[in-house]
């Protein structure tokens, strides 16, 4: 069993940047690979980054391609999500997953177990 809780979610205004943290209980951190999800209202949740377990090999999703970073700490059993050059589009609910098995991209929420309560992140324009 793996609990997740984000944090650092927040207002800020387009062209601004913010970090997400995804931190993990247990002791097995480092065997799961994590991925970042958001779902901005009525719209279905979508993958917007992921990394391996070792932090290895990274995805992200076009959209969010060359502004977004995703990195690791397992001795902190912590995932990070730094969001740069926000856009009022990237308003959303971002939430943070971990899976385990075979590594594939595109990642997709179906082959997470794991999630977290979710962070609000709002791009004022």
């Amino acid at each position: 069993q793996v609990q997740l809780a984000e944090s650092g979610g927040g207002l800020v205004q387009a062209g601004g940047s913010l970090r997400l943290s995804c931190v993990a209980s247990g002791r097995t951190f480092s065997s799961y690979h994590m991925g970042w999800f958001r779902q901005a209202p009525g719209k279905e949740r979508e993958s917007v980054a992921a990394i391996t377990w070792s932090g290895g090999s990274t995805y992200f999703a076009d959209s969010v391609k060359g502004r977004f970073a995703i990195s690791r700490d397992n001795a902190k059993n912590t995932v990070y999500l730094q969001m740069n050059s926000l856009k009022p589009e990237d308003t959303a609910v971002y939430y943070c997953a971990a899976r385990r098995g075979i590594w594939r991209v595109p990642s997709i929420d179906s082959d997470y177990v794991y999630w977290g309560q979710g962070t609000q992140v709002t791009v004022s324009s």
